[in-house]
């Protein structure tokens, strides 16, 4: 019974990434038609962003109410409503419209399902859920790609994602028995009670501060390197267009076969310990995009490596949560990291590209090893902290 509910939560994570590339693969063939500048996608980004936020910050109080099954069958059933509304969308406005249930799903469904296998499976299971969400991110641009292409409609790319994700809320709210059996049982070998904080309750924890900062710079990091490693390839390396373009996508598959290959040591070695090897993997990348080299070689292969180095750390930092701070207060702590992940992932690559703009893109490394920074010694400092708390 809880090998299908596993799998059930392994089809939610693909669920979670195939929508999320649609808009930047369709974009340039419905900006023309819905009459927009190309740069309103922003803006339908923006929204479904903010959504999101708001969504993951109210997350422990809706899952408190709820339980995790219904908030989760519930939250795909918003994001398919909302790709079918982008579907028949004839207007820029309908697109924003949408936007927002879009934002509200994902938050909610990301916050809960990341605390329920945080909670009831092994390290392994978070690293391999999160490389299934890069496995459905990468299906996305596929599924557009083959709409534009075959049947030259982008309505129909994004019919086909939100029939997916219809299937799958129909089979979570079957599924919804079975979700409540293992949060009964879950219940009943604990003397703690999930918690329902407040935010600046949940900042006044030791360690959660440091925890999300760390996770703020990990996803600006990650977000960064991958929107501009192309332009910095092509305007600063001098490296032509195709080949900074298959090598960029290679960070992300670094990242999704990473993580595959994480979740066969996760266990043995511990989350704290992955995420410094993967620190350290990320530095020898940086280290490597840094090298004034005349050969491209090493700035591509550094890309793959920080790619690589990425795997690790958002999924373990995730299943660490209830050691850190007790499973009483992990859903409180998760849905507000949901949040500054957003926020990193949202607002950093655009400001690097004002930046890129107003100096010069060659500042690209430089930027990206701030945020490296700004983890190694927020993660240090969160451990000791812990230690320290452990020990006394």
């Amino acid at each position: 019974m809880y090998s299908l509910l596993l799998a059930l939560i392994y089809l939610a994570f693909i669920s979670l990434g195939l929508p999320d590339a649609l808009l930047g693969s369709a974009w340039p063939v419905m900006y023309p038609v819905l009459n927009v500048p190309v740069s309103y996608a922003g803006m339908v980004v923006m929204i479904i962003a903010g959504c999101t936020i708001i969504s993951s910050l109210n997350a422990n109080r809706v899952i408190s109410r709820f339980g995790t099954g219904l908030v989760t069958a519930v939250s795909v059933l918003m994001t398919a409503v909302a790709l079918f509304g982008f579907s028949l969308a004839s207007a820029f406005w309908m697109l924003c419209l949408w936007a927002v249930p879009y934002g509200l799903g994902a938050g909610a469904v990301d916050a809960a399902l990341n605390n329920f296998v945080a909670l009831h499976y092994a390290s392994k299971h978070m690293s391999w859920l999160h490389c299934f969400w890069g496995v459905g991110a990468s299906i996305g641009p596929y599924i557009m790609g083959y709409s534009l292409t075959v049947k030259n409609s982008w309505e129909r790319g994004y019919t086909t994602v939100g029939i997916f994700q219809m299937i799958l809320a129909v089979i979570l709210i079957f599924s919804l028995p079975v979700w409540h059996k293992k949060e009964q049982l879950k219940r009943e070998s604990q003397t703690v009670t999930p918690k329902h904080l407040r935010i600046y309750e949940v900042l006044r924890i030791k360690g959660v501060k440091q925890v999300l900062l760390a996770f703020f710079a990990y996803c600006a990091l990650e977000a960064t390197t991958g929107l501009w490693a192309s332009s910095y390839l092509v305007l600063h390396r001098g490296i032509e267009v195709e080949v900074a373009a298959r090598w960029a996508s290679l960070f992300y598959l670094g990242i999704t076969f990473g993580r595959f290959l994480n979740g066969f040591v996760a266990d043995r070695l511990g989350n704290r310990n992955m995420i410094r090897f993967g620190l350290t993997i990320i530095t020898v990348g940086l280290l490597a995009v840094i090298l004034p080299v005349q050969i491209g070689f090493v700035t591509l292969v550094g890309l793959v490596l920080i790619g690589l180095g990425c795997a690790p750390i958002y999924p373990c930092i995730i299943h660490e949560t209830p050691r850190n701070f007790g499973p009483e207060n992990s859903q409180a702590i998760i849905g507000i990291q949901m949040a500054s992940a957003y926020t990193g992932s949202t607002l950093m690559p655009p400001i690097f590209g004002l930046l890129a703009k107003l100096v010069t893109i060659a500042l690209y490394p430089v930027y990206l090893s701030l945020f490296l920074v700004l983890m190694l010694v927020m993660t240090e400092r969160h451990n000791r902290l812990i230690v320290s708390r452990e020990r006394g």
